[in-house]
């Protein structure tokens, strides 16, 4: 059986910025029809990792290969077959919809551009605000326009950064069925995100903190990775109960949720010892989310962000 083809892999790419690095020893393999999610804090090298993956930053040094290109060498191909959506939106916002969209196509010199870009705006729900000029939009219709811009030239991969940041609860899910729709048809997707909903959409996962990936896997696979014990607790005085159990030994992580209480170490027996005491309350073990997961990776790290 043939194995599923990477559409990316990296080995070791570091990148710095007036002697700060930015990016640390980043080694990645992405196979064709994934949805990745990127996650990570502010400043974690999410966004330059990106760049570098789709040919708008040179990496100082490190080596690998994005869509059978060569990241060193061969840039300029890499960007004709990338959809890259950035943080912000970076389309014309005295343009209408219909404008931004054909100033694309002349750039990627896109044949029958009119049925293309009429192909996409059907897509996307976006006839009627064909001549809407792109700053007036909201979030969500701008959101639209952006990954319609980022589909015209037919990509294989797409790069997107916070695509769903600043936008409505209806637009993220709308954007979402998309991205599914597209890894139907063999595109693969890289997305990062602060949503940890959205995380738990994707096939595969990868945290960056500090310019250095943590950890990649599937969510079963990260969680698996953590070898953390989970309690859940509930009833009153909550707040007071996590001050007593943060110094207990076996205890690593104190966590709210809602009303409830995730209480979690790696030594499950010295855990339970600890917490024995205070099981007058309702407590209940469970297995670990993913947000306990990646606070463990990270403090394990030495990164409190």
């Amino acid at each position: 059986m043939n194995e599923t083809p990477l559409i990316i892999d990296v080995q070791n790419l570091n990148k710095s910025f007036d002697g700060k690095p930015a990016v640390i020893d980043l080694s990645l393999q992405v196979k064709k029809g994934n949805i990745y999610g990127f996650l990570g804090p502010n400043g974690s090298g999410k966004t330059t990792t990106l760049r570098m993956l789709c040919g708008i930053l040179t990496p100082d040094s490190g080596s690998g290969h994005c869509l059978g290109f060569d990241i060193l060498r061969q840039a300029d191909e890499i960007k004709k077959q990338v959809g890259y959506m950035t943080q912000s939106f970076s389309l014309y916002h005295d343009l209408t919809a219909y404008e931004n969209l054909d100033l694309i196509a002349r750039i990627f010199q896109i044949k029958n551009r009119k049925a293309t870009i009429e192909k996409y705006l059907k897509m996307f729900d976006l006839m009627e605000r064909k001549n809407q000029l792109a700053g007036e939009m909201s979030g969500g219709w701008r959101q639209r326009l952006a990954l319609a811009g980022c589909l015209l030239h037919d990509p294989k991969l797409l790069l997107l950064d916070e695509p769903t940041a600043g936008v409505d609860p209806k637009a993220r899910r709308y954007f979402w069925d998309n991205i599914f729709i597209l890894a139907a048809q063999g595109i693969t997707t890289l997305v990062s995100t602060h949503y940890m909903d959205e995380a738990e959409r994707c096939t595969q996962l990868v945290y960056i903190s500090n310019g250095h990936l943590l950890v990649q896997g599937s969510i079963k696979e990260i969680i698996e990775k953590s070898n953390l014990t989970t309690w859940v607790v509930t009833g009153t005085e909550l707040m007071t109960l996590a001050e007593k159990l943060k110094p207990l030994p076996g205890v690593e992580q104190v966590i709210f949720f809602g009303n409830n209480l995730h209480v979690s170490g790696k030594n499950s027996e010295l855990l339970e010892q600890s917490i024995s005491p205070f099981k007058n309350k309702n407590w209940e073990k469970t297995s670990a989310t993913l947000e306990d997961a990646f606070i463990s990776f990270v403090e394990k790290a030495g990164d409190k962000a």
